[in-house]
């Protein structure tokens, strides 16, 4: 008999990660295959960068660890990996519309809510920063964007397969007062990475449900203690060779083939055979490497995987009056924002001892903004920043703009005979990545490690092994259950072919 050829799975980002280890777990250790120089897909760690005589390592940008990551953390705690968050605090929201500029905290306003859930973004009703951003149409709108929400509990894109082709964000809000509009579109804009006319509305309404609008705790999140790469890649790289797992960086696959009794796999100057495969990399990566291999044509659908700028300037100050972190809204170029002096440790000994302060600021779009050269878009965010933290004026130790390429998934759901799931329609080869059709209502990191999670489940079927148990996911509060089964039940007396 011919040895078992280990499992074959290419990319080791989250979902590679997660699959390797699940296998290894049950004694049947993988072969991962990794384009890049180094593990981890967007949380891989990146170029260092010195800054009045001190080194500082990047990477993709500030990652958080939200509290609907079940699967992820259950992953991490059983094999000992699971690194001491730092919880997050506050938010703070920053709106600017015709030179008027507003500035509210709003993260404990909504995660400490009295309110159930929905209702319980009307507790920003009570932070009077939060008023002082809205006008009377703000007020008069109320009605609208009461019912946006209540639409996106009655419809889950995900699990009925509801693509809503052709509808975007901008549709929903469009009778939105600005502010508000504002609002919901930069918490959209921060974790889709689109503007609102480009941001389906399937994707939209799943990120709703999933990280807020069923659970007031849904919104609780923290940060790494380190970056990415440091505080969860290295030990699960780590932990997956120590129990004889094979991990190859610098390794391109260009071309998979079927053949009797498996598949094939080509490199640049390898290939290599093995009974099944886990393909995970990111859409795009996976578009291209299927249909090098006359896998799937056109007619498949993968998501759009989207690109931004990542910006970070040093100062020799810090300002008087922050949260750790933030969203910029309405008349800015940047989006979202961290002060890393708040977040990391390596960042955090250095103000110390400096005075100063390091913020990092994101930039998602338009395509406009994107195309700029790198010294006017770091000259425009910096403009904004020091616009609205004025001490900052003339405190510039250094600055420096990361370019990311198009990796992150715009999460829309796909028809199922089109759209991959786990389960593909070829022998042994499966799907994981937070790209992959799957009935849970998980979002990046936590749907990259449940569809690892799946995908070593089939292999180890197929191998007669034990599968994975996932951790469910926690129910809706009592209320917002309630009106999601109301409007359920509407729409069946109504269109029953919307749940079919």
């Amino acid at each position: 008999m011919p040895p078992v050829k280990p499992p074959l799975i290419i990319g080791a980002g989250v979902a590679g990660l997660s699959a390797a280890l699940h296998l290894a777990e049950r004694g049947i250790p993988p072969l991962v295959l990794e384009s890049a120089p180094r593990a981890g897909g967007r949380l891989a760690g990146g170029e260092e960068v010195v800054v009045n005589g001190a080194s500082f390592g990047l990477e993709h940008g500030v990652h958080g660890i939200w509290s609907p990551y079940r699967n992820l953390n259950a992953m991490l705690a059983r094999n000992n990996l699971r690194p001491v968050y730092q919880p997050a605090n506050e938010e703070t929201w920053v709106y600017r519309r015709r030179g008027f500029t507003a500035m509210a905290n709003i993260g404990q306003s909504i995660r400490r809510s009295p309110f159930p859930a929905p209702l319980h973004y009307l507790n920003l009703f009570g932070n009077p920063r939060f008023l002082w951003a809205l006008d009377l149409r703000d007020w008069l709108s109320l009605f609208h964007v009461w019912a946006g929400l209540v639409f996106a509990l009655g419809i889950d894109p995900i699990a009925e397969n509801q693509p809503l082709r052709g509808m975007h964000l901008a549709t929903l809000t469009r009778r939105w007062s600005p502010a508000l509009q504002a609002l919901f579109e930069g918490l959209a804009r921060n974790a889709l990475s689109v503007p609102p006319e480009e941001m389906p509305l399937s994707g939209f309404l799943s990120f709703l449900r999933f990280y807020t609008l069923r659970r007031r705790d849904a919104w609780n999140f923290s940060y790494l203690p380190e970056q990415g790469g440091a505080s969860l890649i290295e030990p699960l790289t780590s932990r997956v060779q120590a129990l004889g797992g094979q991990i190859l960086t610098n390794e391109t696959v260009q071309r998979i083939q079927p053949v009797p009794g498996g598949w094939q796999v080509w490199g640049g100057q390898k290939d290599w055979a093995a009974e099944q495969v886990i393909l995970a990399v990111e859409s795009q990566a996976a578009f291209r490497l299927l249909s090098q291999s006359s896998l799937v044509d056109s007619s498949f659908f993968f998501p759009r995987s989207t690109a931004n700028a990542v910006l970070r300037f040093w100062f020799s100050a810090a300002p008087r009056r922050m949260a750790e972190a933030g969203m910029f809204s309405g008349e800015f170029t940047g989006h979202n924002f961290f002060w890393l002096d708040k977040i990391y440790n390596q960042f955090r000994a250095w103000a110390r001892q400096t005075g100063g302060s390091v913020l990092e600021v994101h930039v998602y779009g338009p395509p406009a903004a994107l195309q700029m050269p790198d010294a006017a878009l770091l000259a425009l965010v910096l403009q904004e920043v020091t616009g609205v933290w004025r001490e900052l004026r003339g405190a510039r130790l250094g600055q420096h703009l990361q370019r990311n390429p198009a990796s992150h998934t715009l999460p829309a759901a796909g028809g199922t005979e089109k759209h991959l799931g786990v389960l593909t329609p070829w022998q042994g080869f499966f799907c994981a990545g937070d790209w992959v059709r799957h009935p849970s209502a998980s979002f990046f990191l936590e749907r990259a490690a449940e569809t690892g999670i799946a995908a070593a489940n089939e292999v180890l079927t197929l191998r007669g092994q034990p599968t994975w148990a996932f951790v469910p996911p926690l129910p809706a509060e009592s209320l917002a259950a309630w009106a999601e089964s109301l409007m359920r039940r509407g729409r069946i007396q109504t269109v029953p072919s919307l749940v079919e």
